[in-house]
């Protein structure tokens, strides 16, 4: 193979060529699809996003533009399995091959799907999720805030459900829209407005069943933090039993519908009824009983009061003073029954022993009539003496003619 000569020599810039084979990669090759892994990954305050992208055999610099970049709903990171839509080009400066990326989504995972999860996982470590977090609804509210789309089969069944539950409880509906792209900041808004709403105690976020993409918005972290930060509780009831969604996560209670979301904030009228009812029944039957328990305690102290009573310790008195005199007397009357027993034996006894006993035999009693001296023999007396003698009925007296 011959030189050529000077003259037929076709040198070439080499942004000449750069440029050239740019536009050779644009006719030849064009936009294409490219999988791999990210590494390398820079964001610089442009918010360009800069890395590599390859495999176990290559690797190819990517550069992702920020508006583009803007669109992406998930965080790139290192590591991370990537479909590319990009661009194939050579960058000037260094003259290395490099794509420009147009979409990017991840390899294996629905975008949305990835964005979830890795937010669900970075609110979490925050501890946005925790229980300690989470608190009480309360069980009578004086104003129901609800926030959702005012033309939704969701407003309409919460607006049933509650007139079924509790119809004298108002509700107070701040209305937004529930998809599509800004959704999330009119949800925001709706939430801090009825939060300020007097006498709302809790707070019901509703919407019917979708597609991931229809609940995206509930999904948003700055929907996420607002829940977390509203002064008041949240219940949600968004999409049906199976979606979850992060603000179900974040909330004060989560319910599977928005029917039972209102229904768990509103007390059910006919249950209240019947608890009141059974409640009554109660009440009524404790004062009874309390009643009759505090008369049968009445009675008694009334009887132990009577019976310390002065008056009733008086009749007491007296009924044994009467019990003891008619004793005393009955014994009295005994005592001289024996009494009377014993004298008449000894009547009965000094009778048998008396003189006059004997006098009534047929034998006399001779005294002098001078000085009473009871004569025993005839050598005692004199003639002439006076004398008295007793009989056994009766005295006589007499003149003693002779001494013979």
């Amino acid at each position: 193979m011959s030189e050529t000569s000077p003259r037929q020599r076709r040198v070439h810039a080499v942004s000449d060529l750069i440029s050239g084979l740019n536009g050779l990669l644009e006719d030849r090759v064009g936009r294409i699809w490219v999988m791999g892994e990210i590494s390398g990954l820079s964001r610089p305050s442009s918010g360009h996003l800069y890395f590599s992208l390859g495999d176990a055999k290559a690797r190819i610099r990517a550069a992702f533009f920020r508006q583009a970049a803007s669109r992406v709903p998930f965080e790139l990171k290192d590591g991370l399995e990537v479909v590319v839509y990009a661009d194939v080009s050579v960058y000037d400066k260094r003259g290395e091959l490099q794509l420009i990326v147009r979409k990017l989504e991840p390899q294996g995972q629905g975008a949305l799907q990835l964005a979830f999860e890795q937010l669900r996982a970075r609110l979490a470590e925050e501890g946005l999720f925790g229980e300690d977090h989470k608190r009480s609804i309360p069980a009578f509210p004086r104003r129901v805030g609800v926030v959702t789309s005012p033309t939704s089969a969701a407003v309409r069944d919460v607006i049933e459900v509650s007139g079924l539950r509790s119809a004298s409880t108002p509700l107070l509906v701040s209305p937004t829209r529930v998809q599509g792209e800004g959704a999330e900041h009119e949800i925001v808004a709706a939430l801090e407005a009825v939060a300020q709403a007097p006498e709302v105690d809790v707070i019901v976020l509703a919407r019917g069943g979708g597609s991931l993409e229809d609940l995206w918005c509930f999904n948003a972290e700055e929907v996420v933090r607002a829940v977390f930060e509203s002064p008041v509780p949240v219940v949600t009831g968004v999409g049906h039993e199976t979606d979850v969604t992060l603000v179900d996560l974040v909330a004060d209670l989560r319910a599977p519908t928005p029917s039972a979301a209102i229904a768990a904030v509103l007390p059910d009228g006919d249950q209240l009824a019947r608890d009141l009812a059974y409640q009554w029944s109660r009440l009524v039957s404790a004062i009874r009983g309390w009643h009759a328990s505090r008369t049968q305690a009445w009675s008694r102290e009334r009887e132990v009061l009577r019976r310390l009573a002065p008056s009733a310790r008086l009749a007491a008195q007296r009924r044994r003073m009467g019990s003891a005199r008619q004793a005393l007397f009955r014994a009295a009357l005994h005592r001289a029954e024996i009494t009377r027993a014993h004298l008449a034996r000894r009547v009965a006894r000094l009778d048998s022993l008396s003189p006059l006993g004997v006098l009534a035999r047929g034998y006399a009693l001779v005294r002098k009539e001078s000085d009473g001296t009871l004569l025993r023999s005839q050598d005692e007396v004199t003639a002439g003496d006076r004398l008295e003698i007793r009989l056994g009925e009766g005295e006589v007296r007499a003149v003693v003619d002779s001494e013979d």
